[in-house]
Order: C-alpha cells, then sequence, then structure tokens
C-alpha cells in the first residue's frame, strides 16, 4: 500500500494507454480522437478518486477506488 499511496497519480494515464490498445485491437479505426476520447472516459470513470474528508482532528485525504475494498489515507 505504500506504494500505492505514492504512485496513484500514474492510474490514469496507464489506464488510457491500456485501453487505448485494447480498442484499437477490438474495433481497428484509424480515428484518434475517438480512441483517446473513449479511452479517457472509460479511464476517468475507473481511475481512483481523491476526496479531502473533514474528521475531528482535521481534514485529511483519503483515496477511494472500485477496486478497493478500504479507502487509502493519506497522510
Amino acid at each position: 500500500m505504500k506504494l500505492f499511496k505514492k504512485t496513484y497519480w500514474l492510474i490514469y494515464p496507464i489506464l488510457i494507454v491500456f485501453f487505448m490498445l485494447i480498442f484499437d485491437l477490438i474495433y481497428q479505426t484509424e480515428e484518434f480522437y475517438l480512441k483517446a476520447f473513449v479511452s479517457g472516459f472509460v479511464a476517468f470513470i475507473i481511475s481512483p478518486r481523491k476526496k479531502i474528508i473533514q474528521t475531528q482532528t482535521g481534514k485529511t485525504k483519503q483515496i477511494t477506488w472500485i477496486f478497493l475494498k478500504k479507502s487509502i489515507i493519506l497522510d
């Protein structure tokens, strides 16, 4: 989890590239803008979210993701 705390922001670009490759293999279109838009939209939906929540001790940053059972709290 320590690695995920440091590199969670890399997931979004990796997902875009991954979905562009999959989209290219399945549909084989030449329209780059279409591939980029669809891949970016799907990556945005699946990517982790960073929220600032108010606790008794003050504001803390929290990362939630669809594939994680618990949220991760950043220091």
